[in-house]
This record gives structure tokens, C-alpha cells and sequence, in this order.
């Protein structure tokens, strides 16, 4: 990306006081970052973070998942999105914030960094300790979405009832937690499918938690507009599939609440 292009986004970014942006190379390296994120860094200009590292410019306790977040977009090509998770609010206390990161990507497809935002939620950990429950349920569903997962049971885990969780989930992400488990399966199977041209579309369903074939197809072709084959034969570059159309927002999320 040109520094010209990197200079207008910061610009747009350095009006929004609760919006964290940066943008980092291959090495986790920030390359750009608007004033917000200085600030919760404790520095005083952009010059003092760019070339640094999440270890150098936040505490070590949260540096390390922030790590492991940038890994998993860089090496693995994942795009994280509305990660309910702590970081520090501009008063350096510790906070609520939703992230979202994708990876950056050069014209011949090769990823070449990330850019990100963390959107405070105004909520204080010491405040609202039950998100730290709901961001708890939130990443088990993420790591164990290929398993048969009972969210009553989820909710007792965490010591809440489970019309709660349902109201926590709607109001933070927007979403319910059975709409993340549809959302993480779907994208496991994506990530499947890029990966390996020669496993069947079956199996590859069942290792994604579908115990329904035709289930997981049609929840397939809502996300993408397409089946699984026709995805799978445009992302490899077979001829002679052509892709139905993208199917409109509303109807993935009326399947997902199928």
C-alpha cells in the first residue's frame, strides 16, 4: 500500500476516539496507526510507534494474544471479525473492545501484512466482569466448532442462564451464539476446501460439525452464492462451473436461523 493511500485512511481514522486502526507488516510490525491508539499506548506521536511491535508498545499479558491474533490472519490467511476481547481504553484502564483484522494482500495474492480496527464497547473490566464469561463462550464455540457443542450447557459453565448469554451475545456482536457456530463452521469448511481440491465435499462437511450434508450445503451456497463444488472448482481454477449468484445478506441470516 503507498504512503499516500496509508496517510488518507489515517486521517479518516484520527477523528474516531474510540476506534483503534493500524496496519502492520508480515513481522507484526506497524506500519501506520491513527492518534487513538497512540494514545492507549501511552506515547506521544505516530513516529514513536511505527517499526515497533505489539510487545514493545502494550503490556506483555495482552501483547501476546494480540500476537497470536496477527499469526493466525498472516500465516493462516483467517480474517478475525468482532473478537470480544480486553485492551486499554485511553485512560490506560483496561477495557471492552470488538477487533476486526484481515489480512493485506499484494496484486499477485500474496499477504503482505494486516489491517485492523478495536472498537471500544465502554465497558470497564472491573464494571462489567460478565463479558469476560461471554467473551469465554464466545472463543470456546471459535476452537471447537467441528464438535457437538450444547450452548444451555455453555451458559451453566459460565454461571449464567442462557436467555442472558442470548441478550449479551445480540447486543455485543449482533448476532446469537448458535449464528457464531454456523459462522465458524462455514468458514472452517472455506478454509477446507482452499486448502484441499481432492477431499471430498462430505467429509469435509462432517469434520465441520455437519452431521447434514444437504444442511451444510444449502447454509454453504446462503455465505457464498454458491455450492461447495462450484466454490471449490472457481477458488482452484477449473473451468466450465459458473457460480450462481450471491445471495443477499438477508437471506443468510434468515438461513441461519433456520
Amino acid at each position: 500500500m503507498q504512503n499516500v493511500e496509508l496517510n488518507a485512511i489515517e486521517i479518516l481514522f484520527d477523528e474516531l476516539s474510540d476506534v483503534a486502526f493500524f496496519v502492520k507488516d508480515r513481522d507484526g510490525r506497524y506500519l501506520a496507526a491513527n492518534r487513538t491508539l497512540v494514545r492507549r499506548c501511552g506515547l506521544r506521536s505516530k513516529q514513536e510507534i511505527v517499526g515497533k511491535t505489539v510487545l514493545e508498545v502494550h503490556p506483555r499479558h495482552l501483547a501476546q494474544n494480540y500476537m497470536a491474533q496477527d499469526r493466525e490472519v498472516i500465516e493462516a490467511g483467517h480474517t478475525i471479525s468482532k473478537h470480544l476481547e480486553l485492551h486499554l481504553y485511553p485512560n490506560r484502564r483496561h477495557g471492552w473492545c470488538l477487533t476486526h483484522k484481515t489480512p493485506l494482500r499484494d496484486d499477485a495474492g500474496a499477504i503482505v501484512g494486516l489491517v485492523g480496527t478495536s472498537h471500544d464497547l465502554g465497558l470497564a473490566d472491573d464494571h462489567h466482569p460478565v463479558y469476560r464469561q461471554i467473551a469465554s463462550i464466545a472463543q470456546h464455540i471459535r476452537d471447537n466448532y467441528k464438535e457437538p457443542l450444547c450452548l444451555n450447557q455453555l451458559a451453566q459453565e459460565a454461571g449464567l442462564p442462557l436467555a442472558r448469554v442470548e441478550r449479551l451475545f445480540q447486543r455485543v456482536f449482533h448476532y446469537s451464539p448458535r449464528q457464531l457456530l454456523l459462522q465458524s463452521r462455514l468458514n472452517g469448511a472455506l478454509a477446507l476446501i482452499e486448502a484441499d481440491q481432492t477431499r471430498s465435499i462430505a467429509d469435509i462437511a462432517n469434520d465441520c460439525g455437519y452431521s447434514d450434508h444437504s444442511a451444510f450445503s444449502r447454509q454453504f451456497k446462503a455465505l457464498t452464492g454458491m455450492t461447495p463444488v462450484q466454490y471449490r472448482a472457481q477458488h482452484h481454477g477449473a473451468r466450465g462451473t459458473a457460480p450462481a449468484a450471491a445471495a443477499p445478506a438477508a437471506s443468510l441470516w434468515q438461513e441461519l436461523n433456520a
